[in-house]
């Protein structure tokens, strides 16, 4: 196998963790939500965290390595392909929105652990969950937008 497929699978195989890992992430917090147990919500929210530490993020940091590696030795600028360099804008949109779904989790996971003494702040626990799904979209469609920029590769 020569090293353009190599980068390019381990490319790939990044953005299955990565976005793999968020998908789940989302889906595990709404059946957490379901129960309306804030037990099981806080245990979801501490799982969801750790996830994103052992998966989200190293699978950040291995898509860029990997894809700017690869890049430079196929010989394409990263400007200056139309394809890479939209996959790289939506990338960012997704890394700018973890800055808000990042702290929104620690906050959600701190109001239901604090709700399992009996004080559970219903209204404070929906509201910052509505900003969290707000950020959660956009987190989740721009790199499976960037996905498929990089697959068509559009432009050129």
């Amino acid at each position: 196998m020569n090293g353009y497929l190599l980068l390019k699978s381990l490319h790939i195989l990044a953005v299955v963790i990565f976005l793999g890992n968020i998908t789940t992430g989302v889906f595990w917090k709404a059946h957490a939500d379901r129960t309306g147990d804030p037990a099981i919500i806080a245990h979801t929210m501490h799982g969801i965290i750790r996830s994103d530490r052992w998966f989200t993020i190293p699978g950040v940091l291995l898509i860029i390595l990997f894809g700017v590696w690869n890049a430079m030795n196929a010989g394409l600028p990263i400007w200056g392909t139309p394809w890479i360099r939209w996959s790289v804008i939506l990338f960012g949109i997704s890394g700018f929105s973890f800055a808000f779904i990042g702290p929104l989790q620690e906050k959600l996971y701190r109001v239901a652990l604090a709700a399992t003494d009996g004080t559970w702040d219903k209204a404070r626990y929906d509201q910052l969950s509505r900003a969290w799904a707000f950020w959660g979209v956009v987190g989740l469609v721009t790199p499976l937008a960037a996905l498929f920029v990089m697959v068509l590769k559009p432009g050129g």
